[in-house]
């Protein structure tokens, strides 16, 4: 995962991470309060993953009471980061490895009470994550960085997100002993 995130994010991307034995992207909010979600292929390898923070970094302290619909909790909040789909798997499974971890996404939050997801996206791939079928809203957009133009987004999960993934054509990840 932290090496996929390299190849992603360093190589690919130019954003500016640590990279540990010139091999993996890791940077000061992995760790423990971290919660990793990972699609590993048949062999174990990594295909996707993303990381989940419950702590808000202080970048998107300006949409705070959008984050949290103006109260002053953050519960049942958390934030998505390094989506990341290994550059080496066709186009084929990383679409499967995508649908799998959106999924994957949901279900962590009904599971844990996160009733919102949010996020940082490049401008450019903001579209394609609001028509995935969740109700996802721009919050606004921060300053930019390294000249990215980046664009705060949150997403609203309910007990309904799941079939709207599928009604918009994200797959449901097959069921375990299923053939």
């Amino acid at each position: 995962m932290f090496a996929a995130r390299k190849r992603i994010f360093v190589d690919l991307l130019k954003w500016n991470l640590t990279v540990l034995a010139g091999r993996y992207a890791i940077d000061r909010r992995d760790g423990p309060g971290a919660t990793y979600l990972i699609v590993a292929g048949p062999g174990g390898e990594h295909v996707a993953s993303a990381r989940l923070l419950g702590q808000l970094p202080a970048n998107l302290a300006p949409f705070a009471k959008q984050i949290s619909d103006g109260s002053e909790t953050k519960a049942g909040i958390a934030e998505v980061t390094h989506f990341c789909l290994s550059p080496e798997a066709t186009a084929d499974d990383r679409r499967r490895a995508r649908d799998q971890l959106l999924h994957g996404l949901v279900d962590y939050a009904l599971a844990h009470r996160i009733r919102r997801l949010v996020g940082i996206a490049e401008r450019r791939w903001v579209h394609p994550i609001e028509t995935i079928g969740w109700r996802c809203r721009r919050l606004g957009v921060l300053p930019a960085a390294s000249g990215r133009d980046l664009v705060e987004l949150a997403v609203d999960i309910d007990a309904h997100t799941p079939a709207r993934l599928a009604q918009a054509g994200i797959a449901p990840p097959p069921r375990r002993g299923a053939s």
